[in-house]
């Protein structure tokens, strides 16, 4: 009788290794910055603080209320940043301030984002007396320093947010049209590019899936570095009286009034620029760690 020999078990199919994502990469990068985490942690506290100002103070009875029986009263238990001269509170007057500032500052980037993204592309792109038109127009704008450039759009139109987020948004698209431009002319060159042109893609499907998502990274970073700087613009606006009006609590609003009383009561100057300083810290440390986290050239 025969014996059957067994026979060997197939030999298992060697997988390669799994490489890491992008993403991931991307944060273990930029989690290695100490300062850029620090920043995020306050940023985010910022945010949080933000979208759930209604549940940490009332508007009606904390912010706009005025009380004169406890005006210009010291920080303590029940005020913890004191109340100003009307009698509100600080406290609750920052916290919906951040509301106020940082939605100015997103809603001024994402416009100035989409808009100077786009004529940054296509300038790039096609080149031409499209790109000499548009960038001449560009350079006119950026000849005047941002702050003079909102305060002439403010004066002009009136002191409202709608007007305030017109200033800031036009005072920003030429930057990201700059940054696009450079960007889009260097990954033209490329040889996806060419290969995509020889395949018969349009220059839109270039523009759109091939092109843009290869430039991201720089224009996330110069994303954050606006709303900081919008941050800031706004802040100094409404402290000259051209930005949000009273009785709304914006943190520049807030040095404002509280200029007549810095020696007597610093706190009132103390808080609200705490704030604007935390967030464009935040964002400055961000956008630095995106930076060096999105840059290909630095290792895991």
């Amino acid at each position: 009788m025969k014996h059957k020999t067994p026979s060997s078990p197939p030999a298992q199919r060697l997988s390669p290794p799994k490489q890491p994502s992008r993403l991931g990469s991307i944060w273990r990068k930029f989690r290695k910055n100490k300062l850029a985490m620090v920043g995020l942690t306050i940023f985010l506290c910022l945010l949080l603080i933000a979208l759930f100002a209604d549940v940490i103070a009332d508007y009606q009875l904390k912010v706009i209320f005025q009380n004169r029986h406890q005006r210009r009263l010291a920080p303590c238990a029940e005020f913890w940043f004191g109340t100003d001269a009307l009698g509100r509170d600080v406290l609750a007057r920052v916290v919906h301030g951040s509301r106020i500032s940082l939605s100015i500052a997103f809603a001024g980037t994402l416009i100035s984002t989409l808009a100077g993204g786009t004529l940054g592309a296509l300038t790039g792109y096609f080149g031409g007396w499209l790109d000499n038109l548009i960038m001449r127009l560009i350079d006119i704008v950026m000849s005047i320093p941002s702050m003079l450039l909102s305060i002439a759009i403010v004066a002009a139109l009136g002191s409202d947010i709608s007007n305030l987020l017109l200033a800031m948004t036009i005072g920003q698209i030429p930057r990201f049209t700059r940054v696009v431009r450079s960007l889009v002319i260097t990954a033209a060159a490329d040889d996806y590019v060419e290969a995509a042109k020889v395949c018969g893609a349009s220059n839109r499907r270039i523009i759109v899936r091939h092109i843009l998502p290869n430039i991201i990274g720089p224009v996330i970073v110069q994303s954050t570095m606006s709303v900081a700087s919008i941050i800031l613009t706004t802040a100094g606006l409404s402290f000259i009286g051209l930005g949000v009006q009273p009785p709304a609590p914006e943190w520049g609003t807030m040095l404002s009034e509280a200029r007549d009383f810095m020696l007597t009561d610093p706190y009132l100057v103390i808080a609200p620029g705490i704030a604007i300083a935390l967030a464009v810290f935040s964002l400055n440390t961000i956008g630095d760690g995106l930076r060096d986290a999105l840059d290909p050239r630095s290792g895991d």
